[in-house]
């Protein structure tokens, strides 16, 4: 069971990568390129890790706080939402971007700061 939850770890850190890395794949595509699907594959891969994580919780002795988790499942919702409102435009707004980047670095600063 351990090395499952050590995949779902790596896996969820994995799709943090991909969120950084989209920041800056969109910074270089240019303000008129259309938002990038990685910014929706990269939130799927954290909503759903993260949810298997706190799922299996009870399986391998893991204590996770709550509130945490909570906050963290609702900046990762949030992420999602606005990419998936905006995916379909052909111009995203300009403060999209730079929301998108602070709402991933809000999410890393839960995970590693708060205990």
């Amino acid at each position: 069971m351990e090395f499952v939850r050590l995949l779902l770890v790596f896996l969820h850190l994995l799709g943090m990568g991909m969120l950084v890395a989209m920041f800056f794949v969109q910074r270089r595509a240019g303000a008129d390129a259309p938002l990038n699907k990685g910014w929706l594959h990269g939130s799927a891969l954290q909503l759903l890790t993260g949810v298997a994580l706190v799922g299996l919780a009870p399986l391998t002795d893991q204590d996770y706080n709550h509130l945490k988790i909570g906050v963290k499942l609702l900046v990762v919702v949030v992420i999602a939402g606005l990419v998936a409102v905006n995916l379909s435009k052909p111009k995203p707004a300009t403060w999209l971007t730079p929301a998108l980047a602070g709402l991933v670095v809000l999410n890393t600063g839960v995970a590693v700061f708060w205990t």
